[in-house]
Formats: C-alpha cells, structure tokens, sequence
C-alpha cells in the first residue's frame, strides 16, 4: 500500500511529470510512423492503381490517418466548454491538522502538483473569452492520498438552490432553440424569462451583472468553491468550511464597452493573457483561504450554510489565508491536456467531505455523468492529465481505451487467490470514511424554509458596491434587459429587482422607458404542481451588516504595476532618454512594454539609434493595454499627430478610465485628442490619471506613472465623460 510521505525532499512536481512522461511524444529528429510503429516511406500520396488511378482500400496508412482525422474531436463540455489550463503546485503555510486530516494541507515542505483549467460557462469553445459570464475556476490537486478536485467559479454563490433546476437553467441560459442566437451571451428573452421565474436568482444576478463577470484577466480573478464543505480531522471532529482563492494581482475587471472590442480585437485575450504570464516567468499567484465554521455552530447564522445562493460574509467569519498556488508551466498539448481534464466534485481525499447542499449532491452524478459521455469510457481517470500519482488498486476491469494492464487471476473482492488483494484500508492507513451524520427525517420533495430568503445578501451586495460599480450594474441590466423583445418579463424582472434595492429598479426603469412594477404575488415560484405558493414566499432577512468591504473591487490590491501591459507611442525622431527612462522604470516594477509606432520594423531615436517596433497602429489596439505612454521629441509628435490611429488610441484609453502620461513634446499629441478638451492651460492636474511634464522630467514622470497604474481604473471619468472613441 502506498504511504503518505513527510520527506519534504520528496518532488511530487516530478512524480507528476514523470507520470506524464511516457505518454509525451518528442518528435524532434524522429522518422515518421504509423500508430502501430511502422516507419512511413510517403505521406504525400495514396496508394492507388496506377499514377492517375483509383485509390486502393487495401492503403491501410491512408485509411488509418483519415479515421483518425475523422473521429479527432469529442463532444466538448454542456457547459465550462471554453476554457484555459496550466501546471503548478500548490504549498500550504502551515498544518491544518487541527481542523483537516487531508495530508496535502498537512506539511508545508511539501509542494503539491496541480492542473487548474479556467473556463467561461455559457460559450461554445469558439466563442469569445471576453463574454459577460461567470468563469469555472477548478484546481485538480495531485496528492499521495488521491486526486483532489477543487471545482468552483469565479463567483460565490450560484443561481439555484437545487440541482434539479439546473438543466433548466442551462437551457434557458444557452442560445436560444430555434435559431441558435445569441452566442455566449445572457442577453435574451429565454434567459431572462426563467430568472423573471426564480426569484432564488437575484443573488447571483447582482454577480453576473457586476464587474466580476468582465474580469481584466483570468489572474486577476478570485475562486470560490461556492458549496459548504467539510474539514474532518483525525479525531472525526467536523468543521464547516467555505473554499476561497485570493489573488496576489488583486481583483481587477474592464469596462463592459472595452470587453465588447477585445471580443473583435483579440477573442483570445484571456487564454492569451494566461500563457504569455506564465512564458514570461511571471507566474500568476493566488492564496487559499478558509472560512471554518464549527459543527455546533451550523444554524448560528441569519442565512442557511446548505444554501447555495449564500454567501458567508467576511466581516462575520474571516477568511483564513492558509496557503499558497504558483502557476508556473503552460500545457504541452492543449487537447491532450486543457481539453481532456475531467474534473470532479466527488474526488475527494481523507480530511474533506460534503455537506447536504442539494445542488452540491445533485452535482455529484451529473460531473461521473458527463465524464462518461465527454470522454466516452469508464477509463477517463487513465488519460495522463487526470492520472493519480498515486497508485491505482482495484478490482475495476475492461471498457474501452483501458490502458493499465491488470496481472493476476483475481477481479474481485473478497478473495483467497490474490492473498486478499487489494485490501480495505483502515482508517489508520488512509482509508477514506464519509462522516457518520445522524439523519432522522421524512423522505419528501420540498425545500427548508430556511432557504427563503431570496434577495437579502441581492441586497447587500449591491450596496456593498462603490458607486462606478453600481452604475456599471446598472447599465449591465439596461443593456440585458434592453434586449429583451417580451415586456412582461422585463417587468416580472424590474418587480423583482425592487425587492433588492428602490434606488436600483428605479434607474433599471428609466434605461428601459418603463415605470417600476409591483413584483407579482405570489411570486412565481413552483415546487410542485400541489404546493401552497404562500409556503414559498420570500422571508426578510436581516444580514446582521448593511455593507461588506470584501463584495466591492474597489477595496482591492492597488499597489503593484506587475505583468501591466504598457503601450508606448513612437515614430522616427522620439527622445531617446524620455523613451528609456520611462520604459526602464516600468520594467522595473515588473510591467511589460510595448512600442507601438506608425510602421512596422524600426524607428530611428534623435541620436540615430534603431529601435525595433513592437506593433504597428494596424495589428495594435488600445483595449489590450493598461497604459499608454507618450514620450517626448517634436518630430515623432508630428508624425503621431497626423496619425489618427494614435488619435484614436488616446481617445479610447481615456474613455476606459486607463492611465495616460506624456512626456515633454508628447503632451501636444494629448492637446490633439479628447484628452486635450480636459486639459487646464495645458496642464492636466484636475484629471485623474492622466500624468504630463512639458518640461521634459521623464524620472518623476515615471513614478507618478507607475503609482497611476497601480489604481487600475479612474472610473470618475465616467461621470462626465462620453468620448467619440
């Protein structure tokens, strides 16, 4: 039997990579073969009855390429299809024994191997990365005790309450049935129909209308493993625990009208994003953290634990940071790999275990469901990237694509032939027991009263935001709901969305031409063709907080210009010192810079100096970026001037709230654009995030530059601001 090890010189990072290993093919220098090893004389032509005759069935290389060919693809995933994967590992700070028998969050020498695979739910593989949409966060760790999977969103807390509903909310969510439109998107009549429905939405609606659902990158996102879980320790002592991933970059989104360009300028702006972090060797980061709750404690609250629509707030159970995981190696094969993952929520090791969540249980079959139909064999856990570093003993046997060789006269248990193998491990060594929970109640159909609480934490999450925030949600359910052709569920929505907050129906109203309904009574919402509706109705809830700092992104990490993606502007004649200081200092703090000049090729500095050009006005945009940067020297400023991508370029950077610095000569080019209508006697200390020295000082420029990055966004823009960009 296989031992948990506490040699913190033992490398599972290689033990994972060593299992990878024999299945990774390194043609480099190789002859080419058939799948059986057969070397291959001519891939170039069929073997056929004469030069200009008809192609032999007996050409059994030809007949093997193309049925390979043809059956290459499999059927991609209902939902989460679109998604994004790397390698890394995962190390705790310090033991969690007090709470958790699991032995990866036991020692902190260890470095855990895992796989996260992040995904938009709602797209089809080829749709866009930058939908507005919740994004699948799921970490596989691989531990001595067994494949752990982490499978959450970028999102706490979920639609429904119950798994039964799911279906219908993935057929409501997804394009519609008779002309397959819109795609990736939720802005629809069938969407909106069913949430007019299920009031138990309005939580996750605040969610997915914010900002959350729009993030700058896929490092820049939280993880939420949504569901209550459990923490067992040793002594089978039970803890309630909610799973959170805290990202070192901070929490950071773009606006709704720049991710709508990104979908046209570069659909692959987050998977890209992700892999050139990651080449780069800035290896994204996030903490683990736990909110544990004791056993006793489970009906302490003025919300259900069991809900899925529930958060825990953070003022109310602190989350735990107890540990660490680096993302530090892109994926070989993005098929074999990104696409052939298969996460679970049931793979679980000693120490976690479920609670009664009704749409966690009903998860449970549906994940061992997909697998079989995505994957199509019972053997999914054998294909590389889902394989256990730790090793595989049962009684299992046969399906299609089986890959172990199983020795030996016995498939069964209990037996004598193989001396009793392979045994049942004892809890001593291992062996994994759910926890032994009392159950006494009636088998019946129906929901705890407690889980009627529809729009209390609706409520306090959208005053939890910032102002910008709140508009940006405001604006996100005008344009949804301004897309949806049926008026009575614009108004069932607008009724519920005054159950949340006055101030936010009213303004939803007036952006659709509409005055604010009565949210119907009852409301709406079928359990069942016998219930009683009034045993269904929202009951009022007070949180115990009005606000909670934790909700807004706004309270985020501000302090670190790391990985930011800073455009220069440049032609021929561009200072050179103004260019290098800037650039240098950006660099230095970890930003990524880019020249962006009217050619492609090289530009001449005033020294004479060649500089390589990044990207030209033709194959760059300014919806890539973070930043944009205009050095000093008159004859590159001429040219930039009568340059209207350049113009552009400023106008729409301005309009996304970015930071914005020119140095010197640089500052005319500003005058040119929208930016220079703001400007006072030149000068531009009344707006917010635009940096500028005429007299040429590129050193403190520089600094107030990086400080400007650091805030992500100047969303005060936004108040006064409507440019032509």
């Amino acid at each position: 039997m296989a031992k948990k090890t506490t040699d913190p010189n033992v490398n599972l990072e290689d033990k994972k990579l060593q299992d990878l290993a024999p299945d990774k093919e390194i043609s480099a220098g190789e002859l080419m073969t058939t799948d059986q090893g057969l070397k291959i004389n001519d891939d170039t032509n069929s073997l056929k009855a004469g030069e200009r005759g008809a192609t032999l069935l007996e050409d059994f290389i030809l007949r093997e390429k193309i049925t390979h060919f043809d059956h290459e693809r499999i059927p991609e995933r209902i939902v989460h299809a679109r998604g994004s994967g790397a390698h890394g590992y995962f190390q705790v700070y310090e033991s969690m024994a007090k709470y958790t028998k699991a032995g990866f969050l036991q020692n902190p020498a260890v470095k855990t191997p895992v796989f996260v695979r992040f995904s938009t739910v709602a797209g089809f593989r080829g749709s866009t990365d930058m939908a507005r949409d919740v994004r699948g966060f799921s970490v596989k760790f691989y531990t001595e005790e067994g494949n752990y999977d982490f499978v959450g969103n970028n999102i706490p807390v979920f639609f429904i309450q119950d798994a039964i509903k799911f279906p219908d909310l993935i057929h409501a969510a997804k394009p519609e049935p008779h002309n397959e439109i819109p795609q990736a998107a939720t802005a629809h009549d069938t969407f909106w129909d069913f949430i007019s429905l299920t009031p138990e939405s309005m939580h996750m609606i605040m969610w997915a209308m914010s900002d959350r659902a729009i993030p700058r990158s896929l490092r820049m996102m939280e993880g939420f493993g949504v569901h209550t879980f459990r923490f067992i320790n040793a002594e089978g002592k039970s803890h309630f625990v909610k799973f959170h991933w805290k990202p070192l970059l901070g929490v950071h989104s773009v606006a709704w009208d720049e991710a709508q360009k990104l979908s046209g300028k570069d659909a692959d702006f987050h998977r890209r994003d992700l892999y050139d972090a990651i080449e780069a060797g800035a290896f994204p980061e996030w903490e683990f953290g736990v909110q544990i709750i004791p056993q006793e404690d489970e009906l302490k609250y003025p919300f259900d634990l069991l809900d899925p629509t529930k958060l825990i707030p953070e003022e109310i159970v602190p989350v735990q940071r107890i540990g660490k995981m680096v993302l530090n190696r892109n994926v070989d094969n993005f098929f074999a790999e990104t696409e052939q993952v298969a996460f679970h929520p049931g793979h679980l090791v000693p120490g976690i275990d479920f609670s009664n969540d009704p749409l966690l249980q009903g998860r449970l079959f549906s994940y061992t469901d997909t697998q079989l139909s995505r994957l199509g064999s019972p053997n999914f856990h054998e294909i590389p990237i889902n394989r256990s570093i730790n090793p595989v003993h049962n009684n299992q046997r046969d399906g299609h694509m089986r890959q172990q060789i199983n020795v030996g006269r016995s498939s069964y248990h209990p037996n004598t032939i193989a001396g009793g193998s392979p045994a049942q491990a004892t809890k001593a060594e291992g062996g994994f027991s759910s926890y032994e929970e009392r159950i006494d109640a009636n088998k019946i159909r129906a929901r705890s009263k407690s889980f009627m609480d529809f729009f209390s934490q609706a409520t306090l999450f959208f005053n939890s935001q910032s102002e910008p925030e709140q508009n940006h949600l405001i604006d996100a359910l005008r344009f949804e709901l301004g897309k949806v052709e049926t008026v009575a569920i614009r108004e069932r929505v607008v009724g519920l969305l005054s159950k949340v907050s006055d101030l936010l129906a009213k303004r939803v109203a007036e952006g659709l031409g509409m005055e604010v309904p009565k949210p119907q009574e009852p409301l709406n919402h079928n359990f069942g063709a016998d219930a009683n509706p009034a045993d269904y109705q929202d009951q009022p809830n007070k949180q115990g907080i009005e606000k909670s700092a934790a909700l807004s992104m706004a309270n985020t990490v501000k302090d670190t210009i790391k990985t930011r993606q800073i455009a220069i502007l440049a032609a021929d004649g561009v200072d050179a010192t103004s260019l290098k200081t800037v650039k240098t200092a950006l660099e230095a703090e970890g930003a990524q810079t880019k020249l962006i000049a009217p050619r492609g090729g090289f530009i001449k500095d005033n020294k004479g100096g060649a500089i390589k050009v990044d990207m030209s006005f033709l194959t760059a945009a300014s919806v890539v970026f973070d930043a944009v940067y205009v050095p000093a020297g008159a004859e590159s400023v001429t040219a930039l001037t009568d340059e209207p991508d350049a113009i552009h370029f400023i106008n729409e950077t301005y309009r996304h709230c970015k930071a914005i610095a020119a140095d010197g000569e640089g500052v005319a080019l500003l005058k040119q654009s929208y930016v220079g209508a703001k400007l006072k006697n030149g000068k531009s200390d009344a707006i917010a995030g635009v940096i500028t020295s005429e007299t040429s000082k590129p050193d403190v420029l520089a600094k107030d530059f990086i400080h400007a990055i650091a805030q992500h966004r100047f969303w005060e823009r936004e108040k006064k601001d409507k440019v032509p960009a």
